[in-house]
């Protein structure tokens, strides 16, 4: 698990578009790393308390902030800024396409602070900046298999080479459902709690089918045959029959593997020449969705038997 170090030039690039952002100045800061996912508005700093700033944040001027900073004379101001940009400040954003003093522009060129426009209002900058930051700082890593969506389960198929995972996923993908990654799938932990599948983005959309080669899977079979990520709920590992020391033959044990820190169910499934493997990652998933809902058909069955044991017995 890796946690991702995030730089001004990354969040802008990202993000641009569904903000609204636009660079006014300090291009040279653009590298400037910002350490915490969320927004702060600099109000007491421009007041002139400083004690508990939190810099490592992205800083928002909106209205209030601008109508304070109008009220002070030209050299106050002047002396405000040059305070708030002498610390290691990510950069600002002007909400409402609010602009500027010439005054901040020029002290943010000289220290190399971006300074940026977004015509949203503040509140909503806000909520969808501190969005794209926490996705943006969510940890990463990744598993070496293939994932695919099954009637909303998000399922990784991990196996030896060779076991016939692409083989499995196919057949998935030819009763209906979506590839979400092929090979190796790319994972983030979201709220400490959600993992998140997906697939890197050159390899998106494609498979690599022994024997016949790499395939666009969404212009073979259409768009509903691709998912761009999916939250990671069932682990299935193919193993050869032969090497599997035990088979669970009832499923009252449910077994897990630790994926990002959290801990995802986990089955294997022994594989031999003639088992309809498809099929059975499928009920795998099935009997997943079953047991989120609290019922377990092993349990319940166990249940039944202790009872009519019970019936059975003399008085």
């Amino acid at each position: 698990m890796s946690q991702p170090k995030i730089t001004v030039e990354q969040f802008y690039v990202d993000n641009a578009s569904a903000l609204g952002l636009r660079l006014l100045a300090g291009a040279d800061g653009l590298k400037r790393a910002i350490k915490e996912p969320t927004v702060n508005r600099p109000g007491l700093a421009l007041a002139g308390f400083t004690k508990y700033f939190a810099i490592n944040r992205l800083q928002v001027m909106g209205s209030a902030e601008v109508t304070y900073l109008k009220s002070l004379t030209p050299e106050m101001r002047a002396e405000r800024y040059a305070e708030i940009c002498s610390h290691r400040i990510p950069c600002i954003v002007y909400s409402r396409n609010l602009k500027p003093d010439a005054a901040l522009l020029k002290i943010a060129e000289k220290e190399g602070i971006p300074i940026f426009r977004c015509p949203l209002i503040t509140m909503k900058f806000i909520n969808r900046a501190t969005i794209a930051l926490e996705d943006l700082f969510a940890p990463r890593g990744q598993e070496q298999g293939s994932m695919v969506d099954i009637l909303g389960v998000g399922v990784i198929i991990k196996g030896d080479s060779g076991i016939g995972k692409s083989e499995c996923v196919l057949a998935l993908i030819e009763r209906g459902y979506s590839l979400v990654a092929d090979d190796v799938t790319k994972l983030k932990l979201l709220d400490g709690r959600e993992v998140i599948g997906t697939s890197a983005s050159i390899t998106r959309n494609h498979m690599e089918v022994r024997g016949i080669g790499i395939i666009d899977v969404g212009m073979m079979f259409g768009v509903k045959s691709i998912r761009h990520e999916k939250q990671l709920d069932l682990v299935v590992s193919l193993q050869d029959w032969d090497e599997v020391e035990e088979i669970d033959r009832l499923g009252m044990e449910e077994k897990t593997t630790e994926v990002l820190g959290v801990r995802i169910p986990h089955i294997t499934i022994p594989v031999r020449p003639g088992r309809d493997i498809a099929r059975l990652v499928e009920v795998a998933a099935f009997q997943g969705k079953l047991k989120s809902t609290g019922y377990n058909a092993a349990d319940e069955l166990n249940k039944r038997l202790i009872a009519q044991m019970n019936s059975d017995q003399p008085e």
